[in-house]
């Protein structure tokens, strides 16, 4: 898989992804976790506002994964829409978008990463933990339980260094 920023001719791409994932682990647009205004407006909240956004190609330019990176203040981003199609996952390919991502933030001079995912995406929070995410708090929204976590970009960098 190839990580590269995000071209407006994935939207369609990124957009099915999304609707792939949550659908695989019993999430829906509009249950009160997820959010999907930013779909349309990737240029804007994303790479126009100190941000990123990738995708992961396959050879042949499949769009298998994706994340991205929005500010949320000077020193703090949020990671988001990290997601991976179900017949690629087991394969690194999340893991290798969280640490573009936290490399990234490091890049732009992020002092803090913040995120969130829900009780009913272990992958997902085994994921985070495995690059030294901590839970900061629990959330209960609707019939889901929202996790939030946090990491120092810094330590972000040395763990990609050793």
């Amino acid at each position: 898989m190839r990580i590269r920023r995000y071209r407006w001719s994935d939207l369609e791409s990124v957009w099915a992804l999304h609707q792939i994932c949550l659908a695989q682990v019993g999430l829906a647009p509009g249950d009160g976790v997820y959010y999907e205004d930013d779909f349309p407006r990737i240029n804007e909240v994303y790479l126009a506002d100190r941000g990123e956004f990738l995708v992961g190609e396959l050879p042949g330019g499949r769009v298998v994964a994706m994340g991205g990176l929005r500010r949320v203040d000077q020193e703090s981003a949020e990671m988001c829409r990290i997601r991976v199609h179900p017949e690629f996952q087991r394969r690194g390919f999340g893991g290798r978008m969280v640490a573009e991502l936290e490399r990234r933030a490091a890049e732009l001079g992020y002092l803090r990463l913040c995120g969130d995912t829900t009780l009913n995406q272990p992958a997902a929070i085994e994921l985070y933990r495995r690059h030294g995410w901590c839970e900061t708090r629990r959330e209960e929204r609707g019939e889901h339980i929202v996790i939030y976590m946090e990491k120092d970009p810094i330590s972000a960098m040395s763990t990609l260094i050793n």
